[in-house]
């Protein structure tokens, strides 16, 4: 069964069998906005969310990162741009997905930080569904969810168009999944980059 992670929550990376999870995947998933179309029809409005990942090492400085233009690192695989967003309803797909293999995650990385970020500046508020999960799989086949996490369609998301997701740590040599869940006032993804170094690390 997985987790409803709550803002705040932390999880420790383990399987069933209480061995260490170290290949995993973390997924977003978002609906295209309905729109008023000609003569009062119904249109689809494409929503361009972009899931970025942020490499930070032992003294909060920037090591890389992964978006839709530098798709990869040691052992990280973004899967690509998700332009559209669902078009009829969710689908249980998700639209972009960020593979972690933390074996052979460079030795000097010690948190990694997950950021969302409206491509359009369409805010999260007015996005019918969006949400995050970790997930044990590939980017084609869910195993088993680990946790999942809301993160639209909600009043407090409006005029916010960045979103800290959440951060994997080192503590005493495992990793552990802590959920920020903080929309931020950032326009872009170095900007939101700079919110993570100067409050979450």
């Amino acid at each position: 069964m997985s987790i409803n992670l709550q803002k705040g929550q932390r999880i420790v990376l383990e399987k069933r069998d209480g061995s260490t999870l170290n290949n995993f995947c973390i997924g977003a998933n978002w609906g295209v906005i309905k729109g008023r179309g000609f003569f009062g029809g119904e249109k689809n409005i494409s929503v361009d969310l972009d899931l970025s990942v942020g490499l930070f090492d032992q003294n909060r400085q920037l090591i890389n990162t992964i978006y839709f233009r530098n798709l990869s690192a040691r052992g990280i695989r973004h899967s690509g741009d998700d332009l559209v967003g669902d078009r009829f309803g969710d689908d249980g797909l998700d639209n972009e997905v960020i593979s972690i293999n933390l074996n052979e995650i460079d030795s000097s990385v010690e948190q990694i930080v997950f950021i969302l970020n409206s491509y359009k500046k369409q805010d999260f508020a007015t996005i019918p569904f969006a949400s995050i999960r970790l997930y044990e799989g590939t980017p084609l086949r869910v195993n088993r969810i680990f946790a999942t996490y809301n993160i639209a369609s909600d009043a407090k998301f409006a005029g916010y168009v960045s979103m800290i997701l959440g951060k994997l740590y080192k503590h005493k040599e495992k990793w552990k999944f802590s959920a920020i869940g903080e929309a931020c006032k950032a326009r872009d993804l170095r900007s939101t980059l700079n919110i993570v170094q100067d409050r979450f690390l």
